[in-house]
């Protein structure tokens, strides 16, 4: 893996209004870009947050909304990861989608675990396998909120290649430590890059804890943000990944026949 700049772009959704959060997030990549940035994480569900009355009619328009950003980032050299919501005949995906610079859409992931606290369930079909994409830069896995509390999904997303991994969310602010712990645990037990972006502000009953964050294979916080809309931005020292693995072998020293296959 190559030294990239990555970056979070932490925001208010605002509810259903597409529009509205895609500019925002037009205007982010912009200011990413020119901080020289080749990888962004938007929040979970960024374009429109959780309608679940109108959430077929915001599925409707994923595939222009993923236009647009395809073209910011074939324009702006820049590689963007975030979630939204994907018709697939009668059923609906949170389905996180990884644009490469030249505008493709280099993979896709729908989300696995589903948040029966908030009723994704009822709303959502399960994602059914993990999802890992090699670009040009490095290995890339996506994870989704909820599945941060799944080590075995990480565990599945490093094993196949994955040198980063994006998480996008929106994660409540009464919870955010374990947010900022688990990011962390996630990036040291299998010893790569983990960029976490979260949601920020107040809609309905919940406030969005924000504190997206980016952590190093050490577990050393490589930028982090507050509780208000900001970008910020980390450098990922690729030759990093390879010195903690050496230094503890993690990988070679696993004994899958005493706990099974991940």
């Amino acid at each position: 893996m190559q030294d990239i700049i990555a970056g979070c772009c932490q925001f208010h959704i605002e509810p259903a209004d597409i529009d509205a959060n895609v500019e925002k997030v037009e205007h982010a990549l912009c200011e990413l870009a020119a901080r020289k940035c080749r990888l962004a994480v938007l929040p979970e569900m960024w374009a429109c947050s959780f309608p679940y009355r109108t959430l077929a009619s915001m599925a409707e328009r994923t595939p222009e909304t993923l236009d647009r950003i395809r073209r910011i980032a074939r324009r702006e050299g820049i590689m963007v990861a975030g979630s939204l919501p994907e018709a697939d005949g009668e059923t609906i995906y949170n389905t996180s989608y990884i644009i490469d610079t030249g505008g493709q859409i280099a993979g896709t992931y729908r989300k696995v675990h589903l948040f029966t606290l908030y009723q994704e369930h009822k709303h959502f079909g399960r994602g059914k396998s993990a999802g890992t994409v090699q670009t040009g830069d490095a290995g890339i896995g996506a994870m989704i909120c909820y599945d941060l509390r799944f080590p075995e999904l990480a565990r599945r997303i490093a094993l196949d290649g994955a040198e980063i991994i994006c998480v996008s969310a929106l994660w409540p602010l009464e919870r955010i430590d374990h947010w900022s712990l688990l990011l962390k645990a996630r990036a040291v037990e299998n010893q790569l890059f983990v960029i976490g972006t979260n949601g920020c502000g107040i809609e309905g009953r919940i406030t969005w804890g924000g504190n997206s964050a980016i952590f190093s294979p050490w577990g050393e916080t490589l930028a982090a943000a507050g509780t208000e809309e900001q970008t910020i931005v980390g450098v990922l020292h690729g030759g990093e990944i390879e010195e903690v693995r050496k230094l503890i072998p993690c990988f070679e020293d696993r004994s899958p026949e005493a706990y099974g296959p991940v």
